[in-house]
Order: structure tokens, then C-alpha cells, then sequence
């Protein structure tokens, strides 16, 4: 998964979304006793992690600094792109989870000043 994002202390809200979600998600499969995927994230379990049955996320985090307006452009871009590469849609627009349509369908425009995206 590819977002971005501003925080003050990156790594560690990474760390929190991914516990939050990863909790979430393996509850709510139990519950619905989904076993194919559940099989699945215990498969892919790092086998030095004793505490959980299951991975769902990727060990750690590569955050990039985005600097410019045309670093942003391309993040945006490749984040667009990527359901597209992998084969999942046959556009970016196609992808019913992409901020795609914010902006190219609705007339958004984003501005990137060095500190922080503004959207109106």
C-alpha cells in the first residue's frame, strides 16, 4: 500500500496504523471465519515472530521526503498507476480505492509549497 502523508513522528504512526489495521482486518476474517486468507497471512508469517499467528503488512516502513512540486507529481502518478501495473484495472480510474477521480475527474487541483498539499 501506498499513501502519503505528513506526520510529525513518521515511523511511529506508521507503526500504529499498521498494528490498528492489521488487528482490524484479521478480527473481522476470524469472525467471518474466512480461512483461505487467514491460511494465507500464516504462511507469510516471519517465523521469528512468536507474539502473532499472522502477517498481513510488510515489515518495515521507506519513507521518502517529497521536496518538490515534481517529486509529488510523480508519487501521485506512480501511486495512480500501480493497480494498473499489477493487473488489477485496465485504468487508474478503474480502481474503485484511488484518489485518482479527486484529481482528474472533480477539477482539484493540488499545490505543493514545500511544507504541505493543499486541496481546494
Amino acid at each position: 500500500m501506498h499513501f502519503i502523508l505528513q506526520s510529525d513522528n513518521l515511523s511511529k504512526d506508521i507503526q500504529h496504523l499498521k498494528f490498528f489495521t492489521a488487528k482490524k482486518i484479521i478480527n473481522f476474517l476470524q469472525q467471518k471465519n474466512i480461512k483461505t486468507i487467514l491460511e494465507q497471512l500464516a504462511f507469510y508469517k516471519k517465523s521469528h515472530k512468536n507474539q502473532t499467528h499472522y502477517q498481513l503488512w510488510q515489515e518495515g516502513c521507506h519513507p521518502k521526503i517529497i521536496s518538490t512540486v515534481g517529486m509529488m507529481r510523480q508519487k501521485i502518478q506512480y501511486i495512480h498507476d500501480n493497480p494498473v501495473k499489477r493487473g488489477y484495472v485496465d485504468l487508474s480510474e478503474h480502481w474503485r480505492y484511488s484518489s485518482y477521480r479527486n484529481y482528474f475527474d472533480t477539477g482539484f487541483e493540488v499545490v505543493f509549497d514545500g511544507v504541505e498539499i493543499v486541496v481546494w
